[in-house]
C-alpha cells in the first residue's frame, strides 16, 4: 500500500461525504445547511522511532505521561498526521465579531471534529482491508487529557497523545505564539493522527525550530477577546480555558472560539515576514 492511495481515498472521502456539510437536521439556522466544513487534507507521515516521540516524554517536553507509538502500538512503523483545513466560508465568518464565534465556526469545531474522528475510522478501515494494524490514540479507550487545572502543574493541561506535537514531529508544521500548528494550508481547522504498523517512507521535516513558521507579528494577540496570548508567555492556558467554558454555557450543546486562527497571517498558508 502507498502513501499516494492512501491520501487519495482519504480526500475522495472528504470531498463526497455529506457529512462534510452542515445538516439540515442539527444547523443552527436554515442559512447554514450545505456549508461546507473541510477543504482538502494535509498528511504528514512520520517514523515510529522518530527521535523527539523520545523527546516528548521528557519534562522538556510534554512528560513521562506522553506515550510513544510502540506504546499505542508494539508493531507500530508509522505515524499518519493529518490536517483539515476549514472551509474560507467558516473562517470568514469567524472574522466578523470580535468577542463571539460565528455560528459556521461553532458547527466546524463540533460536527467537524465529529467528521475528523469518522475521517480517521475510515482510514483504519483502509488499512485493516489491506493487511495492516492500526490504533487510532485519542479515540483509544487508554487517552486522556486534561484541559483544567489539575493541581499538579505537570498535569495541567496536557494528555497522553498530543495532536500538535504529533504533526511537528511527522513534519506537518511547526507551532504560533498561540500554540496551534501552522501547516502548508495555515492553521485554522483541525487536525488528527492514526498508528499503523505499515511501513511508509517518512516525509520530510522542512524545519528545525519548534516556532519556525511563526512570525510573531502578534496578530492572535490582537484577535483574542481575553487577552490571553503574549509574546513574552504565548498562550495562557488557564486564561483561555476559562472563556472556552463560558462559551460551552452560552452555546450549548456546541462550543468553540477560534479567533485567533483567524484574520492572521498563518490562517491559510506560512507566513511571510514582513506580511
Amino acid at each position: 500500500m502507498q502513501k499516494e492511495y492512501l491520501i487519495e481515498a482519504v480526500t475522495d472521502f472528504v470531498r463526497q461525504s455529506p457529512e462534510n456539510y452542515i445538516q439540515k437536521e442539527y444547523a443552527i439556522s436554515e442559512e447554514l445547511i450545505g456549508i461546507k466544513i473541510y477543504e482538502d487534507p494535509l498528511f504528514a507521515f512520520g517514523s515510529a522511532d522518530d527521535e523527539y516521540f523520545a523527546l516528548f516524554k521528557s519534562p522538556e517536553g510534554i512528560g513521562n505521561h506522553f506515550l510513544k507509538p510502540q506504546e499505542w502500538l508494539p508493531s507500530a512503523k508509522t505515524v499518519i498526521s493529518f490536517f483539515l483545513p476549514f472551509s474560507e466560508q467558516v473562517k470568514t465568518s469567524n472574522c466578523a465579531d470580535k468577542m463571539w464565534p460565528s455560528n459556521e465556526w461553532l458547527h466546524a469545531r463540533i460536527e467537524g471534529q465529529n467528521f475528523l474522528c469518522k475521517i480517521a475510522y475510515y482510514l483504519q478501515d483502509e488499512l485493516k482491508k489491506a493487511g495492516y494494524d492500526s490504533v487510532i490514540p485519542v479515540l483509544d479507550q487508554r487517552f486522556w487529557s486534561k484541559t483544567a487545572p489539575d493541581g499538579e502543574s505537570a498535569l495541567s493541561f496536557t494528555s497522553n497523545w498530543s495532536e500538535r506535537h504529533v504533526g511537528f514531529a511527522c513534519g506537518l508544521g511547526t507551532f504560533s505564539l498561540s500554540k496551534g500548528l501552522i501547516t502548508e494550508k495555515g492553521m485554522a481547522g483541525r487536525i488528527g493522527s492514526l498508528v499503523t504498523d505499515l511501513q511508509l517512507s517518512a516525509t520530510e521535516r522542512k524545519y528545525k525550530d519548534i516556532y519556525e513558521h511563526c512570525i510573531k507579528c502578534g496578530a492572535c494577540i490582537r484577535q483574542c477577546p481575553v487577552n490571553a496570548i503574549s509574546k513574552e508567555s504565548g498562550k495562557n492556558h488557564l486564561i483561555c480555558s476559562s472563556f472556552l467554558d463560558k462559551l460551552r454555557e452560552k452555546y450549548q450543546p456546541r462550543y468553540g472560539c477560534g479567533k485567533c486562527q483567524v484574520n492572521v497571517p498563518c490562517s491559510s498558508r506560512i507566513p511571510k515576514p514582513g506580511r
